[in-house]
């Protein structure tokens, strides 16, 4: 046999040998990390002057299960984003109320599903809020705790942003 052949054999070995990865393997509760979150000058739908902010964070569910169907009135669940807002409080980050102005809803992440036997979903969520009552003279610093659930009820770890000063327009990124 001539090294031509020897050659062409070698590469037909080896390419099933380095075609076939191992499945990825996560655990079945999502994990979410937080990347950042943006502030900004905006316009509502109506037409008012407005603060914006994006929060953008990762995402993995092992067993890719995350997200809600569109709701037709009959599910239980309505949410799976879950948002707990703290204000700078005297130099003290202080959970406030459900009914403080700047108290934002929970969110719905819309259903996801993945083909083929990796079911692993990743990937990146953006979160945009409005400020609609917020006023420039306020100098508020803020700071969101938030979680998200899937589908068979398994709850993400907690992630924080960093601290926001709603008055600067600014990326704030996770505290190194």
């Amino acid at each position: 046999m001539s090294a031509r052949t020897y050659l062409i054999l070698i590469i037909l070995l080896l390419i099933p040998a380095v075609s076939c990865k191992k499945i990825e393997q996560l655990p079945p509760e999502p994990k979410i990390e937080f990347l950042n979150f943006a502030v900004f000058d905006t316009t509502d739908i109506l037409g008012n002057q407005c603060k914006g902010g994006r929060l953008s964070f990762h995402f993995e569910d092992g067993d890719g299960n995350l997200g809600l169907s569109t709701p037709d009135g009959t599910e239980s669940d309505t949410t799976n984003l879950y948002f707990t807002l703290f204000r700078k409080v005297r130099g003290i980050m202080t959970m406030v109320p459900d009914n403080d102005i700047l108290s934002p809803s929970d969110y719905r992440i819309p259903y996801m599903e993945r083909t083929g036997q990796n079911k692993i979903l990743k990937g990146t969520i953006a979160v945009t809020f409005l400020y609609l009552f917020y006023s420039v003279e306020d100098t508020d610093t803020v700071r969101y705790d938030f979680y998200l659930k899937d589908r068979a009820d398994n709850l993400s770890n907690t992630e924080s942003t960093s601290e926001i000063y709603l008055s600067v327009n600014d990326i704030y990124k996770k505290a190194e």
